[in-house]
């Protein structure tokens, strides 16, 4: 069973995160349904995204600049976007960036494409570009499951050869099993996700889950 939501984001166990704000909830389970069309997954997927990222940037620096409002100059606090930077593992990576970037349109993006050999499981490159400058920059890697956990942490230790300023990971839903995989190789790398389901089946599949959530998102099988 998943944890029961409750009004506030709550840390499940060391370094994980889920976030239970009843809207996130909401549109997760009407992603879960079988009978979503792709339009409705996507545009939900889109939704939940720019949420969590609320709770995602929760700790940001910001720095003080100045202004003019109507009436007088002022200093007030503001991001800098450029420092962030969200790392898409392709395909299904990309239905979360789109709500990302609504909420830090001033973030650049890079993209690590990952498949999953279907005999191991585990997870091969094929694609990796990043905006320069890396050592200057806060990380948020984005991937709608984390399963196995080898893709994401395949994601995360080519990344650390770029030695980011800080590395954050983003999914949708997980597992126990997902989130023993990455914090063995990654101990040091904060999970955040909208909910914690009971396990994977022998083909690597989240339950009870969504189903592939690429297909979904793109509308192939």
């Amino acid at each position: 069973m998943n944890p029961q939501p409750t009004a506030n984001p709550s840390v499940a166990s060391t370094g994980v995160t889920v976030i239970t704000h009843p809207l996130v909830q909401h549109k997760l389970t009407l992603m879960r349904r079988k009978d979503a069309s792709t339009s409705t997954f996507r545009t939900l997927l889109n939704e939940v995204s720019m949420l969590m990222a609320y709770e995602v940037t929760r700790d940001m620096p910001v720095q003080l600049v100045d202004i003019d409002t109507p009436l007088e100059a002022m200093q007030a606090p503001m991001i800098d976007g450029k420092k962030l930077v969200f790392v898409s593992i392709l395909r299904a990576g990309n239905g979360i960036l789109e709500g990302m970037l609504s909420v830090v349109p001033g973030a650049r993006v890079g993209h690590i494409g990952l498949y999953r050999d279907p005999q191991t499981l585990q997870a091969v490159e094929y694609y990796f570009k990043m905006p320069q400058d890396m050592q200057a920059r806060d990380v948020l890697v984005v991937d709608p499951m984390l399963a196995t956990g080898n893709s994401a942490a395949a994601a995360i230790t080519r990344l650390k050869q770029l030695k980011p300023r800080s590395i954050k990971f983003v999914c949708l839903l997980t597992c126990p099993e997902g989130i023993a995989a990455l914090q063995k190789a990654h101990p040091d790398v904060p999970i955040f996700t909208a909910a914690i389901d009971r396990q994977l089946n022998e083909h690597g599949y989240i339950l009870p889950g969504l189903g592939d959530a690429g297909d979904r998102i793109f509308g192939t099988q």
